[in-house]
């Protein structure tokens, strides 16, 4: 990035059809306000007791690698959207807003929910806490599906 504040989007990516539909929404976003994009995921070492858990390395890999293809099929080649890939330790939450403030993010965008919790809530766990702690304005993007 050049010394010249460039308006900055973090993006929450898990996968699920909300978090591909704020990734979408962040990239129409950036291209209008010639922007960049920050995309994260996170991940956690399962607590399981007594049971072989694969090793962290191996889970950031995986992060990182599906990561790499939610964005390359959300955001095209021929988008100017400049769109750099963060792979987090820890909560979704934390990871968001330690990203946001790192780089001094104009925007955070959520998916209403993700993966975990009750599909029929309207308001995920993690995009909730994201939005009663930032220190920049949030917008919730609800899928069509």
């Amino acid at each position: 990035m050049n010394n010249a504040h460039k308006y900055t989007i973090v993006v929450g990516v898990d996968g699920s059809p909300p978090s591909v539909a704020a990734l979408r929404w962040a990239a129409w976003h950036a291209a209008q306000t010639d922007g960049q994009i920050v995309a994260v995921m996170a991940w956690d070492q399962p607590l399981i007791y007594n049971w072989q858990v694969p090793e962290s390395d191996d889970i950031a890999r995986r992060a990182a690698t599906r990561l790499s293809e939610t964005v390359a099929e959300v955001v095209t080649e021929n988008s100017e959207v400049a769109v750099r890939n963060e792979v987090a330790s820890g909560h979704p939450a934390s990871a968001l807003l330690d990203a946001a403030e790192d780089v001094g993010a104009d925007l955070i965008a959520v998916g209403h929910r993700g993966h975990g919790g009750f599909t029929e809530a309207l308001l995920g766990s993690v995009s909730q806490h994201v939005m009663h702690h930032a220190h920049c304005p949030v917008i919730v993007v609800r899928n069509k599906e």
